[in-house]
């Protein structure tokens, strides 16, 4: 499932691409959705914010097309008829003049007036955008230690849209190896020494993704392994999905385990389970 960094940068380039410009069409694949299509067209679109993990598509009359990824999701920019053959599904599109957005595969997908949006129940809920670059690691520090979090896993708080936004699976893995953290481990259980330093990864790490098109790792490292001819997953991260391969800092062999039927990374050595 995309993550904070890759719906942000996906609503930048749909922004980019739409907003400003009169919608020539529009198209919901959901019946649903169908009376919207004819409220839609002729009107101009805003702006694309993201919103954690989804987006929000909208447009002058005061409506918003709420979308969520989810697993499969995928936008797409094309020039007008230049749509990519794909067996993917159409499930929203917004063409201008000049160019086409199309979101393909996803499914949840709705349409909110302007006041909605907010109120909407997976908008309502999120907690701090850790791509927000106003929010600071003291906040972070001090929220991971009130009392609704500070006595849950790690491994499942950080899944948690409430804790932090934009937050997935290869985000968590990440985070909590720079922070020495163990996924089992809880905030209580933490030193304010390891509070600091998760508190700064957590903010860190999502920030340099969005920059750096998804890279995690050391960025002087990963440019060094890729110009010595390691593929994109290998210089791509510190942990995630490096089962079996040396840890970067301590040579120990990065290790694969599961906690709540999802599936994280750690390095023995450097995430202890004390």
């Amino acid at each position: 499932m995309p993550e904070g960094p890759e719906i942000r940068r996906a609503a930048d380039k749909i922004h980019r691409a739409i907003a400003g410009n009169i919608a020539a069409d529009v198209f919901f694949a959901f019946d649903h959705l169908k009376p919207y299509e004819d409220e839609l067209v002729g009107r101009t679109v805003t702006a694309v914010t993201p919103y954690g993990k989804a987006m929000v598509t909208s447009f002058d009359n005061g409506l918003g097309v709420y979308s969520h990824n989810q697993l499969y999701g995928k936008w797409v920019t094309c020039q007008p008829h230049a749509a990519p053959d794909t067996r993917r599904q159409l499930r929203f599109a917004v063409h201008t003049p000049s160019l086409w957005a199309l979101l393909y595969s996803a499914s949840d997908i709705e349409v909110l007036t302007a006041e909605a949006v907010l109120a909407h129940p997976y908008i309502a809920k999120l907690g701090p955008d850790t791509l927000d670059p106003t929010i600071t690691p003291d906040q972070v520090a001090e929220r991971t230690l009130s009392k609704p979090f500070h006595r849950r896993q790690f491994a499942t708080l950080l899944l948690d849209q409430a804790f932090l936004g934009g937050i997935g699976n290869y985000l968590r893995t990440e985070i909590l190896y720079v922070a020495g953290i163990h996924p089992s481990q809880r905030p209580v259980d933490c030193t304010p020494e390891q509070i600091d330093t998760f508190a700064a990864a957590a903010l860190a790490l999502p920030q340099q993704s969005y920059r750096h098109s998804g890279i995690t790792n050391d960025l002087a490292l990963a440019a060094h392994l890729k110009a010595t001819g390691y593929r994109r997953r290998e210089y791509r991260h510190w942990a995630f999905s490096r089962q079996g391969q040396p840890c970067h800092r301590c040579g120990n062999t990065i290790a694969k385990i599961m906690i709540g039927g999802r599936r994280c990374y750690i390095c023995p050595g450097c995430q202890p389970l004390s």
